[in-house]
């Protein structure tokens, strides 16, 4: 069975980047695909030192093994695509989710090939930014974007008010379908194209 990794960049495990997350997680899981949803928690996560112990050891491993660094480079081997989301601080990914991905790369995780894709969540402003910053470390290490419908935005500020954008969760079921006809399409070459739902436009003037 084919896994698409999913992780969690927020310091609040069910937070609004946890929804959005899930919701594609859903997606994907209805299409046949296994799922997992890693959560970074609130520990720090190092930054990568460029000290290239990793390049000498040659193991695709970050020689600094005190954090989930290691962890999730193995969970992202054994997997076919990868999601990541983050909200959005001053206009910005969390740091610890920019570390991880920093140090996965560099020391040698095997992505090459395999879809990926970045989520941003905010309350309002800075989540084009945010997802623009996320997703550019895919395109320099050979990592096809999995695209949507729309940028892979969500909004909401209190837990659980992501699930009320009904076009920011239907960007994620989207953006669900595309990863998961890229990546049977990467292996079969006969993959069928995804059909989509009709389109759910969200504004936020209430009246």
């Amino acid at each position: 069975m084919k896994k698409v990794l999913l992780i969690n960049g927020s310091p609040h495990e069910r937070g609004n980047t946890y929804f959005a997350l899930n919701e594609a997680a859903q997606a994907l899981n209805e299409q046949g695909f296994k799922t997992e949803i890693v959560w970074i928690g609130t520990k720090p996560v190092r930054g990568c030192i460029a000290c290239g112990g990793c390049v000498r050891a040659g193991d695709g491993h970050c020689v600094f093994n005190d954090d989930l660094c290691n962890e999730v480079i193995d969970k992202m081997n054994e997997a076919d695509g990868l999601i990541v989301g983050s909200p959005v601080y001053y206009g910005t990914p969390t740091g610890n989710i920019l570390n991880l991905l920093h140090r996965m790369f560099f020391a040698g995780a095997r992505v090459a090939g395999k879809p990926a894709a970045a989520v941003t969540v905010c309350r309002r402003g800075g989540a084009t930014a945010a997802f623009q910053t996320l997703q550019l470390p895919f395109q320099m290490v050979n990592m096809p974007l999995a695209t949507s419908q729309y940028w892979n935005i969500v909004y909401g500020r209190e837990p659980g008010e992501a699930r009320l954008d009904a076009e920011g969760m239907q960007t994620m079921r989207t953006l669900a379908l595309n990863m998961g006809w890229m990546i049977r399409q990467f292996n079969t070459g006969t993959a069928q194209p995804p059909k989509y739902e009709p389109w759910q436009g969200t504004h936020f003037i209430r009246r």
